[in-house]
């Protein structure tokens, strides 16, 4: 009777019995399916990331060098530091880690990361760069506890002559946002990119590609094998045109002076020497600057982080001169037998216009006006050719254009015309005006490079060139200048005499090479008489400017030289030039044959 009652029990039991068992039965499953099917993908890749690690390998950045194989910029090992989110127990506990061994604030390292909150969460982000020795070794004691953190050799930019070249050369930056953005996956969160110089224009030829290292680790991250890797392609070597000697002169010239010198071949354009001054050591940018180190690079004063030789404009003063003469002869309004009396000063347009020679130069023809840069002179010829064909002419000679050099930020400078003035002012030109345009003042603009391209026409016979730094084979393009070749003559021999026969570049004269030139001088501020610019404000000093080629009668090197609140051309700029040109025609030691 009991077994019956214990039976029928179980009988009456028996179907939640088979509920509970189905439950737990499918309860099994889901979980199998959400492990297998779900997240699948997840647990896999997270179990093959207990195993395997992958890192980076830096391509190293091409090396660059001057026209004789010197180098300019090369790359030196520097320690970083790797951030892996996978490996991270705990993620807060390994920020306030790796802030207290860098000595840098937790929250600016949350900004680094959070910057490649997009990338995988197995790829392992950079975190810091430069690490010190001691830092290396605290993370390489710590690694059995920080697992998350890795130590990586990294390629860091060393520019061998530091701000002799930086306005040529540029620097390394950590990509922004929006390039990342544009690079599509071929930058990485805290990669680095060129900045400014040639280290910008030919980044993507310079940087090469990375690889990727696959290694094998235990449990405890510590390296048992290597799996795989992808091998890292080095970025292109790069040689410039650029002659060192020539361009360390010109540094030391600029020590303690503002502004530009270029030195190019009339004959391809090449550029050998290049300078802008004030510079900036472009070394301290491969490393981490603070924002102290930044302030005081963009507030040190007169902007040393401006390439003056391409983004500043100025009035080019009395070396236009040679563009107006040039106009004259083509318009035949004046030819070389023509003649001017000047006093001093002159009266056009009701207004009294003054040479820069208080006693005045008396009667000269164009070549002697050329020669010692008479104002009133080209005052009159000015006057007679009007501003439109001023304009004209100066745009044949590439004013008011940019010159297409391999760099970045170019400015076009400005050659004012009729048109100009009613769109940019609102107002008719106004004949005084051209008046002064003739002598290379007034709205007219242009850059010290544009300066060495127009001075190049005079120095080849009549062809514009393409200035560049990065040395090419073959054949340089250049187009020819729709003017007379007699013309040019004319305007060339007076450049001969400019140096060589009286004229304000004496002090540009070399012995035993034929340089020819032109001063000119700027004025800052309106004076109404005569003031040795020395005796004023700095800041309210005239602009000195050199434009010259040697040899005269076939150049082989163009050279301008411009000075800000250098005062006069002849005194400020022309010495460089001539250090120049006894650079590179007599070398360091003794004459070279010019035969």
């Amino acid at each position: 009777m009991e077994v019956r009652e214990h039976r029928d029990d179980l009988v009456r039991r028996l179907p939640a019995l088979r509920l509970v068992f189905l439950i737990v039965v499918a309860l099994i499953a889901s979980c199998y399916w959400l492990v297998q099917v779900v997240h699948g993908t997840f647990y896999r890749e997270r179990a093959e990331n207990n195993r395997l690690r992958k890192a980076a390998i830096q391509a190293p950045r091409g090396l660059i060098y001057d026209r004789h194989g010197r180098l300019l910029v090369e790359n030196i090992p520097s320690y970083r530091l790797l951030f892996d989110r996978s490996r991270s127990a705990d993620f807060d506990a390994s920020i306030r880690f790796a802030s207290q061994v860098l000595d840098r604030p937790a929250d600016d390292l949350q900004r680094v990361l959070e910057r490649a909150r997009g990338a995988s969460v197995y790829k392992p982000v950079l975190l810091a760069e430069d690490l010190a020795l001691a830092q290396v070794a605290r993370f390489s004691v710590e690694a059995l506890e920080h697992p998350e953190f890795e130590i990586d050799v990294e390629h860091l930019r060393l520019y061998r002559h530091g701000p002799t070249t930086a306005h040529v050369l540029g620097y390394l930056g950590e990509a922004t946002d929006r390039e990342l953005q544009l690079a599509a996956g071929e930058l990485g969160a805290g990669d680095l990119v060129g900045r400014r110089g040639i280290e910008s224009r030919r980044d993507s030829y310079l940087r090469g590609r990375d690889g990727e290292r696959v290694v094998v680790v235990d449990s405890r991250g510590r390296l048992r094998e290597e799996y795989g890797n992808r091998q890292a392609f080095s970025g292109r070597d790069l040689q410039l045109a650029l002659d060192l000697d020539l361009q360390e002169e010109a540094a030391r010239y600029f020590e303690n002076r503002v502004g530009a010198a270029i030195a190019l071949d009339p004959r391809n354009g090449e550029i050998l020497a290049f300078a802008s001054s004030p510079s900036y050591n472009p070394n301290v940018f491969a490393r981490r600057l603070d924002r102290d180190q930044w302030q005081n690079i963009v507030e040190a004063p007169n902007d040393p982080l401006q390439n003056r030789a391409v983004q500043n404009t100025y009035s080019p003063g009395s070396v236009f001169k040679i563009v107006v003469a040039v106009a004259g002869l083509e318009e035949a309004v004046v030819n070389e037998k023509d003649r001017v009396f000047c006093r001093g000063a002159t009266r056009i347009y009701n207004r009294r216009f003054r040479c820069w020679k208080a006693a005045g130069h008396g009667s000269v023809n164009l070549h002697q006006a050329i020669r010692e840069s008479c104002d009133v002179f080209f005052y009159h010829l000015g006057q007679k050719l009007g501003i439109e064909k001023i304009a004209h002419y100066a745009r044949l000679f590439g004013l008011g254009g940019t010159t297409g050099i391999d760099l970045e930020g170019e400015k076009r400078g400005l050659v004012p015309d009729l048109e100009w003035s009613l769109k940019a002012r609102g107002e008719p030109w106004y004949p005084g005006e051209t008046i002064s345009v003739a002598i290379g003042q007034g709205p007219l603009l242009v850059t010290p490079l544009q300066m060495a391209s127009l001075m190049a026409v005079f120095a080849n016979g009549g062809y514009r060139i393409e200035p560049h730094l990065v040395a090419r084979d073959g054949t340089a393009p250049r187009r020819e200048v729709a003017v007379g070749r007699a013309s040019l003559e004319v305007v060339r021999k007076a450049l001969w005499a400019v140096v060589n026969d009286r004229g304000t570049g004496a002090s540009a004269r070399l012995r035993n090479v034929d340089i020819a030139g032109k001063t000119g001088t700027v004025q800052v501020v309106e004076q109404k008489a005569w003031i040795d610019s020395s005796e004023l404000p700095f800041e309210k000093r005239d602009h000195a400017w050199f434009g010259s080629f040697a040899p005269a009668e076939d150049a082989e090197l163009v050279v301008v030289v411009f000075v800000e609140h250098g005062g006069k051309g002849s005194e400020a700029a022309a010495p460089l030039a001539r250090n120049l040109y006894e650079k590179y025609f007599n070398g360091a030691d003794g004459a070279r044959d010019l035969s």
